[in-house]
């Protein structure tokens, strides 16, 4: 499952760290890597809200994932000494609540190593809310 556009996205990640090193703060790297992957014809969408109804009813708590790439990997980017627990869970959320399979958790934050982990939904552990949506104009669909 996206296998190989996984790939291209992380040699755009890969190219921003070896630019930018570690240090930096997580906008500074969502931003570089919007440019890098504009650069290399990788499509994406950023910061895009989801949100999530209960029994019919809206909830005000709006969901933002860093971004959406090939339309259908989500991806959390981090600038912090170690991943922790929490980010994952971050991540599973997001895969949960926009209905997708595939993600990717990215950290800047380490010396001398990108860090990373791809996660992958698989249908036999599908736990996704079934009132969910995304806000945008854009209708149903999430690009």
């Amino acid at each position: 499952m996206y296998e190989d556009e996984g790939y291209r996205f992380m040699g755009a990640a890969f190219e921003v760290y070896n630019q930018l090193g570690y240090g930096m703060a997580e906008e500074v790297y969502q931003q570089c890597l919007e440019i890098e992957l504009e650069l290399r014809g990788i499509p994406f969408s950023s910061k895009r809200e989801l949100t999530l109804a209960y029994k019919g009813r809206l909830i005000e708590k709006r969901y933002v994932p860093d971004l959406f790439v090939y339309g259908g990997i989500v991806v959390e980017l981090k600038a912090v000494k170690e991943l922790a627990p929490d980010h994952e869970s971050q991540l599973f959320n997001y895969l949960r609540i926009s209905r997708q399979e595939v993600g990717y958790l990215v950290n800047f934050g380490r010396r001398d190593q990108l860090e990373w982990k791809r996660f992958v939904l698989s249908a036999s552990h599908d736990q996704r809310p079934a009132d969910c949506q995304w806000a945008s104009s854009f209708g149903d669909s999430p690009f």
